[in-house]
């Protein structure tokens, strides 16, 4: 798996991204490719030795509880381990915060290692999110105790948002902070809050891999009649550690009012612990030194300004769904190769001939049947793309922090129009990679003999978390592509445009760039259809084709940029990226015709199907 991963990861890195080239700026300065390669050579060992030998286990031995703490197998602890001590946690941050000053990208694709060899394992991506919160958005002093001590593999971090009545309703929210003391405000750590409240769907709320867990916590502050604010503007952010911390994160020996309520058992990624948590309901009252304990609850320290919190947690979401999104790609990829391999290797039935099929002639490999030929490559189209359009996310990323002011602008303003689809894209089509690496294993995929079943199990998640497909949809449809006045989505017409341009003049992806260019038109009528009488009902009642269609259009200028690079290189490698690009757009690209005739007509067949008729 590793090679073709590796393979995959060095071309869309440095011959499509040009990656290297950002050792000309000052921050990466001290980097050249021969550093970024002995990262990812890091990355691949790690995965290759401490997390796919134990992916099936961790599926096998679940998180259990025993009344006092969480148990987890030993390889999910080496496993931590070793990749806090690879300095990943920490890979793109300053010198200063004993980080490596890596480029985003760089980072992004070292973590791809992880994601496919066992995304059950997990790595650091909401660690290093809850970090990356605090350094935008909190005190000098809630680094030093906090964030710093996450870089480093000390601490762990998780986002706490949703809630058992709640769900991803967060305007519903009933968590609630109230001042602790008249001098609340006077603390080193931040405005100190009592937080009392229920939190659900807590990845690695409640382990022992770290020293400390550090929840980011929404929750609401009531107003001066006891009553809680209405709507996701009266949300707050909170610091609520599970043990109690000195301004220098040195643990006090307190545990802070953060119990576990229960574990939830899940479909995939069964081997990180998920969790239900209740906060200040007395299981572990605080009496922390220099704090009165006045009103039950748990410890939070206020992050930012109050009803601000939702503002300062998409930070850390927007960071996660890329994240998700390269888990999708690359649960996608695991399935691929593992079905790749599958399908070289096993024999069954006999080629047709001009006269029909030889039983006398022995047995064929499966690969050599067209069948099996459709399904490989559909897979490679889905997931090498996914892989790419990741890539391009993270590149981005490193535009809007490193980039003059107009660049990174451009970039911050493309990433709020392609974050729906990083994210959810890959869910939706990553995952049907892995019903067809299922298929190509024929009854065997069906059985836990060989690994494809574990990864379309663990990749079912990711339509969900963080942000369910029909959420992305009305942010796409509904936010994204209205907002400046819609200069995002002229952003990324620039770029299409552009590469459409330069695809023009290769005779080979002409024909391409043509559909390409109607494509694009279409999307571009339907969203201006979908909106033409201001009704947000109409207009979002079909979100999720338009995403759809929107995404299968982003992906096949992801392709035919990336054929770009490909072009002209006689080698195997490189004639299955072109032929990648033509399966996408001969096969793929055009289902976009269904999905945005019911935007641009504005049907309301489903909205408009009455309960009882169900």
């Amino acid at each position: 798996m590793a090679q073709g991963l590796r393979t995959a990861i060095d071309f869309l890195l440095y011959e499509w991204l040009q990656a290297q080239t950002l050792t000309t700026r000052e921050r990466f300065a001290d980097h050249s490719r021969e550093t970024f390669d002995a990262v990812l050579d890091t990355c691949e060992r790690i995965a290759r030795e401490k997390y796919a030998p134990f992916n099936r286990l961790v599926d096998t031995e679940e998180p259990r509880f025993d009344g006092e703490r969480v148990i987890l197998p030993a390889a999910t602890h080496e496993a931590w381990r070793a990749y806090a001590d690879s300095g990943m946690l920490s890979a793109a941050q300053d010198y200063a915060m004993g980080g490596m000053q890596l480029p985003y990208t760089v980072e992004a694709a070292g973590n791809a290692f992880f994601a496919a060899a066992s995304v059950s394992i997990g790595a650091g991506m909401l660690t290093v999110g809850n970090a990356n919160l605090l350094m935008a958005h909190g005190t000098e002093a809630q680094r030093r105790a906090f964030a710093r001590h996450a870089f480093v593999g000390r601490f762990s971090g998780t986002m706490c948002l949703s809630e058992p009545q709640a769900g991803s309703s967060l305007s519903d929210i009933a968590t609630r902070a109230v001042p602790d003391g008249d001098d609340y405000e006077a603390d080193p750590l931040g405005p100190r809050y009592r937080l009392r409240g229920n939190k659900m769907w807590i990845s690695a709320g409640e382990h022992e891999l770290t020293e400390n867990i550090v929840h980011l916590v929404l929750a609401k502050i009531p107003g001066p009649d006891g009553r809680l604010p209405a709507g996701v503007k009266g949300i707050s952010l909170f610091i609520v550690p599970k043990k109690l911390v000195d301004t220098e994160g040195r643990l006090t020996g307190e545990r802070n009012d953060v119990a576990l309520a229960g574990l939830n058992h899940k479909c995939g990624w069964r081997g990180t612990t998920n969790t239900l948590l209740n906060f200040g309901e007395g299981r572990y009252p605080v009496r922390a030194p220099g704090l009165d304990g006045r009103g039950a609850g748990a410890i939070g320290y206020r992050v930012g300004e109050p009803g601000q919190g939702l503002r300062y947690m998409f930070h850390m979401m927007n960071e996660a769904r890329i994240g998700v999104g390269m888990a999708a790609a690359m649960l996608g990829m695991a399935g691929y190769l593992a079905s790749l391999d599958y399908a070289r290797n096993r024999p069954q039935g006999r080629p047709i001939g001009p006269a029909g099929k030889d039983p006398a002639q022995p047995p064929v490999r499966i690969i050599e049947h067209a069948d099996i030929k459709r399904m490989l490559l559909a897979q490679k189209a889905y997931c090498e793309g996914a892989l790419a359009l990741e890539l391009y996310c993270a590149r981005l990323v490193d535009e809007q922090r490193t980039g003059d002011a107009a660049a990174a602008d451009e970039a911050r303003l493309l990433l709020e129009v392609l974050t729906p689809i990083a994210k959810s894209w890959p869910s939706e089509w990553c995952l049907e990679a892995n019903s067809l690496a299922i298929q190509v294993h024929g009854g065997y995929g069906y059985t836990r003999d060989f690994p494809v079943e574990q990864y379309w199990r663990d990749n079912r998640l990711n339509m969900i978390h963080e942000g369910t497909h029909g959420i992305q949809a009305l942010d796409l449809l509904g936010r994204k592509v209205l907002m400046d006045g819609g200069r995002g989505m002229q952003l990324l017409d620039a770029r299409i445009v552009a590469t459409i341009g330069r695809a023009r003049g290769v005779s080979a992806l002409a024909v391409y760039a043509d559909a390409l260019h109607r494509a694009w038109d279409a999307v571009r009528a339907a969203t201006q259809a979908a909106w033409a009488d201001g009704d947000p009902v109409s207009a979002l009642a079909n979100a999720v084709p338009y995403l759809q269609a929107f995404g299968h259009t982003m992906l096949a200028w992801i392709w035919l940029d990336v054929a770009l690079a490909a072009a002209g290189r006689d080698d195997a490698a490189n004639h299955g990226r072109l032929q990648a690009c033509r399966y996408f757009f001969h096969y793929e690209l055009p289902k976009i015709g269904v999905w945005l005739q019911v935007v641009r007509e504005r049907d309301l067949t489903c909205a408009e199907m009455p309960e009882d008729a169900f």
